[in-house]
């Protein structure tokens, strides 16, 4: 390694030198030329480039560059970048390449409708592209739009428009291999500094790929691979394309040799017509025999018919007579009932007139009665007053005044304590009557919970008692008398009785795949569990029939009917599928089609999610986005899920589907267990509210006697108050009018006691005559309901004849029509037999005629007819293809060709694709062998290149994981002191870098190659022999033009004919940025 470091890297050039004049350059002021060479480049590299409106900068250039090395000088903002940018931009690179923005529209300057940026490239030499057209150099004019257009004008040396389209430029970008993209080409600032900083030994793997197109050709090949899929897709659609050119191909030939055979076609028919009428001649006696037969056979059955006939009619005749009889009775027991009938009405118009009578001296009788009450009541009242006249008369006034007044106090102060004692018993009997209603809501709130209770036990009892039947049966589950009804289905299909064997119940028949989703499932499958499907109506009526014997009555099993089919439906374009979690179809193992098909008609099971969590279940289905062809989901709770709403389900687990027995019954016995201490506990809560009931009414009950006892109380006091309030001193002319009115009185009572008895009396005599014709009434309407049910016996006896006349009238009619039928059809048999025979006798003559000796034809008259239409459309055909032989020869002879030309092209693709296949194998081996050895040489020169500051250092390259590891160690020092490039300081890792870069220069080609700032980080000792490092290269390439762009002052650099520098001015923050000189 010490002894490469002295020695300058020399490379044998791949492209031819020439010589060329020095360009003169003026406008000093704006831009100084150092020195210009006199070997020049070949094809490819950068004349001049000028800039306006271009970036923050309305003009710059235009820059002569010289044809080997070339340094643009100038402090930040002066237009370096922008330089380098708008050469990546017009050579066809994107903004995203630039690092300087992610839009061509960012390129344009503010203020300003569009940028527009020229470039000369050199196009002399052995490799120039089109010199004929374009002469010795090519202008690209690029125009960028405010909108972010991009416009191309390639134009000639002498400025003739030539192109405008895209795809010229990138012909002469490949014909020069300009790669503005390629880093090693043009390494921007971003692109160095990322590079610089990059830890990763991918991206410094990826790099160099780019830079060496080793990942361009990987994706050749990869596209290489991808046509010759599509051409083998394409091989297979010519193959069906061959198979139908074939099939055209063999009709052609079928009619090309058909013209060979039409004698031999006529001849073959003549032979079928002999054969043909004979076989007519045949087939007729053979239809001759069975009718022979079936009308001896009919003819002997006649009498069958006569004798079936004659004992009806004989049966018809003694129903009839029967008939007559009974009707003759019936006929007299309804004459007796007509009879009696109106004597009947006459008795109960009397009876109705008796009782009219009876009740209207009722009331006359009622009326006396009232009027002498009230008259007694007032001959009491009135003795009453004149008593109490009478004592107050013989009393003295005085003494008994103050004595009256006393004791109305004495009154109206107990009265006021009678209130508030009726004031508290009313409340006592408000609270007693609340809370008795209490006791009675809180009653019957108690008994439809314990109706609750006893109803949920009984179920769980019945549901404890399947699954202990369950444990050897699992059908079981699905009620006690479901085995014997299968057995009996199963009895029935070895019987004949199905057409097909009915399935179910549907719950047996199905399986979880997760035990976890048994409630889900059932709750949305429900009654479809115990449900039977048949193939047709005729099935289902049988297994409806075989319900009936063997399940008890009640509530029986749904029977759903359905063409059974062999496979299940195909859902996948309306079923829901969800990547997490699984729908109730995906969820089941349903092993007969059958089965799976009728519960995805009947429920849509291939629509309907199982989602485990409730919360989830809800979010995915009442979310933004529900899951396509979704209609509902169930969580593992049972709870039924909608887009819009939701329901929780009824049951807590599963009864059919669920997978451990033992638990199961475990859990129903815990159940009980519970129901009967909650019964206990209603039955206590019960009788403790009877109590309280009870108490409560016995409390109101004396409440309401003592408050009955207080108001009569109250009553009797004021009546007392009101005698004693309006007492008066008594007159003598008062007692005297009440007198009178008492004997009126008693005069008035004499009267009315003589009328009521008289009334009581008449009463008497009618209820008598009433009750007479009550009992005559009875005993004839008793007579007419003994006739009556005398009358119905012989009803049912008439209907029974009846019925019994009907039933032989029928069977009468039966025969008669069956045998009338048998008749008939002796009549038709008998035409037909005789049609046939003269239709024999014609065809055998017939038949004679075309051919008089008569042949033995085994094939039947159909087959043959078929054949002779054949062959007549053929030599029809043929007839009228006759007269055109010679098109029918051209179009066979086309055909063969075409056949073997597309033959022979699919032959010959299929050759190309396995060649295509051998060579891309030997090309991915080379390229292999050629990737290693890029490497071999980037390793070499980057050695190379450390040394000549006596670095040392290694380049691991690890093909198959795409990585690149880079260790340096700075100073001569032992291999194992080598560190990563992240351990360096930044100039020596800058230095590192540019000797990556610069062995990827040495292994890589390119007209021009641009490095931006490649010196930011490098201290001064790092930055000269860096670049001594490069002029040496660019001196051992001088077909290759180097531009580098840098804010150093480049004034250390020797002065020689390779080297040009172009100086920009410096930024004025406050206008345009402009070169110093200009080019002229």
């Amino acid at each position: 390694m010490s002894k490469r470091s002295s020695s300058p890297i020399r490379e044998t050039p791949s492209k031819r030198m020439c010589v060329e004049e020095d360009e003169d350059l003026d406008d000093e002021d704006s831009l100084s030329l150092q020195c210009a060479g006199d070997v020049v480049s070949d094809a490819g590299i950068v004349e001049s480039i000028t800039l306006k409106n271009f970036m923050c900068h309305s003009l710059l250039g235009p820059f002569a560059f010289g044809p080997n090395v070339n340094f643009v000088v100038g402090n930040n903002g002066s237009g370096k970048s922008a330089i380098l940018t708008a050469l990546i931009v017009a050579l066809g690179g994107n903004a995203q390449a630039t690092n300087r923005g992610s839009s061509l529209r960012g390129f344009v300057k503010e203020g300003e409708s569009s940028a527009d940026v020229s470039i000369t490239l050199r196009n002399k030499g052995k490799d120039a592209y089109k010199p004929e057209v374009y002469g010795p150099a090519i202008v690209v004019d690029l125009r960028i739009t405010r909108d972010g257009i991009r416009t191309y004008k390639l134009r000639s040396k002498l400025g003739q428009l030539v192109s405008t389209r895209k795809e010229e430029l990138i012909s002469i970008l490949d014909n020069f291999n300009i790669q503005v993209n390629n880093p090693v080409s043009v390494l921007t600032q971003e692109m160095s500094k990322y590079f610089l900083h990059s830890k990763g030994e991918g991206d410094k793997y990826k790099f160099f790929m780019k830079a060496t197109q080793l990942e361009q050709m990987r994706e050749d090949y990869v596209y290489i691979k991808t046509s010759k899929n599509v051409t083998e897709e394409k091989l297979a659609q010519y193959n069906e394309c061959l198979k139908d050119m074939k099939r055209k191909y063999l009709e052609k030939e079928d009619r090309y040799k058909s013209l060979a055979s039409l004698d031999e076609l006529r001849t073959k028919l003549e032979e079928l017509r002999k054969q043909m009428a004979w076989a007519v001649v045949i087939e007729k006696e053979k239809d001759l025999e069975p009718i022979k037969e079936k009308l001896q056979a009919d003819r002997r059955s006649t009498e069958k018919y006569d004798e079936k006939v004659d004992e009806w009619k004989k049966k018809v005749e003694e129903s009839e007579k029967k008939y007559k009889q009974i009707e003759e009775r019936l006929e007299g027991i309804t004459q007796q009932v007509q009879e009696l009938q109106p004597k009947c009405a006459e008795l109960k118009a009397e009876v109705q007139r008796h009782n009219s009578l009876v009740k209207s001296s009722e009331v006359t009788a009622h009326r006396c009665k009232a009027s002498l009450k009230d008259l007694e009541k007032d001959k009491d009242q009135l003795s009453s007053r004149i008593k109490d006249l009478n004592l107050s008369i013989s009393q003295a006034t005085g003494a008994e005044s103050q004595a009256k007044a006393a004791r109305v106090v004495e009154l109206q102060t107990e009265l006021e304590n009678l209130a508030h004692q009726i004031s508290t018993l009313g409340q006592q009997i408000d609270q007693y009557e609340h809370a008795s209603s209490r006791a009675k809501e809180e009653q019957a709130k108690m008994r439809r919970e314990q109706d609750v209770l006893q109803r949920s036990a009984d179920a769980n009892k019945r549901n404890l008692q399947t699954m202990e039947s369950s444990r050897s049966n699992r059908l079981q589950r699905f009620g006690e008398h479901m085995p014997a009804l299968l057995n009996a289905i199963q009895e029935a299909h070895k019987k004949g009785q199905f057409k097909h064997r009915p399935r179910g119940p549907l719950g047996f028949l199905i399986s979880l795949k997760d035990p976890e989703h048994a409630l889900a499932v059932e709750v949305c499958i429900k009654h479809l569990l115990q449900a039977f499907t048949c193939d047709n109506y005729e099935d289902q009526k049988v297994l409806q029939g075989l319900m009936t014997k063997v399940l008890p009555a009640g509530r029986r099993p749904t029977i759903i009917t359905s063409t059974f089919l062999s496979q299940v439906h195909d859902t996948r374009r309306r079923a829901v599928n969800h990547p997490q979690y699984p729908s109730v179809l995906q969820a089941l193992e349903i092993s007969d089609p059958v089965v799976a098909n009728c519960l995805i008609d009947q429920r849509s099971i291939e629509n309907i999610l199982l989602i485990k969590n409730r919360t989830e279940a809800r979010r995915v289905m009442q979310g933004r986005n529900p899951p396509q062809n979704c209609l509902q989901a169930f969580s593992i709770e049972g709870d039924q899920i909608f887009n819009n709403r939701s329901y929780t389900a009824d049951q807590t687990r599963a009864k059919f589907l669920s997978g451990d027995v033992e638990e199961e019954i475990r859990h129903l016995q815990r159940e009980l267990e519970n129901q009967s201490g909650q019964a206990a506990r209603f039955q206590q809560h019960m009788k403790k509210l009877d109590e309280d009931i009870k108490q409560n009414e016995v409390l109101l009950k004396r409440a309401h006697k003592d408050q009955k006892c207080a108001k009569d109380k109250v009553r009797r006091l004021n009546l007392e108050l009101t005698d004693l309030q309006n007492a008066e001193e008594p007159q003598s002319e008062d007692l005297k009018a009440l007198e009178e009115d008492l004997q009126e009185i008693v005069t008035k009572m004499t009267i009315k006691r003589t009328e009521y008895d008289e009334a009581n009396g008449h009463l008497t005599d009618l209820k008598a005559n009433h009750e007479k014709a009550k009992q005559e009434y009875q005993q004839y309407k008793d007579r007419i309901s003994n006739i009556a049910e005398d009358a119905d016996s012989v009803k049912e006896d008439l209907g029974k004849a009846e019925q019994e006349l009907l039933k032989c009238k029928h069977h009468k009619k039966h025969y008669d029509d069956k045998r009338n039928a048998h008749l008939q059809n002796i009549q038709t048999l008998e035409s037909n037999l005789k049609a046939k025979e003269q239709d024999l006798q014609t065809s055998t003559e017939q038949a004679t005629d075309i051919c008089s000796e008569r042949l033995k034809v085994s094939r039947t008259a159909k087959s043959l007819d078929t054949e002779i239409n054949r062959l007549k459309v053929r030599i029809t055909t043929q007839q009228e293809q006759q007269g055109d032989r010679v098109e029918i020869v051209r179009q066979y002879h086309e055909a063969l060709e075409s056949y073997k030309k597309m033959t022979q092209q699919m032959k010959n693709l299929s050759n190309f694709i396995k060649s295509l296949d051998k060579v891309m194998n030997q090309r991915l081996q080379v390229y292999g062998v050629f990737r290693r050895f890029l490497a071999a040489r980037c390793k070499y020169y980057f050695d190379s290149m450390l040394a000549q500051r006596g670095y040392s250092g290694s380049m691991t390259f690890d093909h198959k994981n795409e990585t690149l590891s880079i260790s340096v160690q700075p100073g001569q020092g032992n291999k194992a002191d080598l560190s990563d490039m992240r351990s360096l300081s930044g100039g020596e890792r800058s230095f590192s870098t540019v000797c990556f870069v610069l062995s990827l220069w040495a292994i890589t080609e390119a007209p021009f190659r641009c490095l931006d700032e490649f010196d930011v980080y490098m201290d001064m000792v790092n930055r000269r022999i860096s670049m001594d490092m490069m002029l040496k290269v660019a001196s051992s390439q001088r077909y290759r033009q180097f531009i580098f762009l840098t804010p150093q002052n480049m004034s250390s650099l020797p002065v020689t004919s390779l080297i040009r520098i172009l100086r920009l001015k410096d930024p004025d923050r406050g206008q345009n940025s402009q070169t110093q000189d200009k080019a002229q």
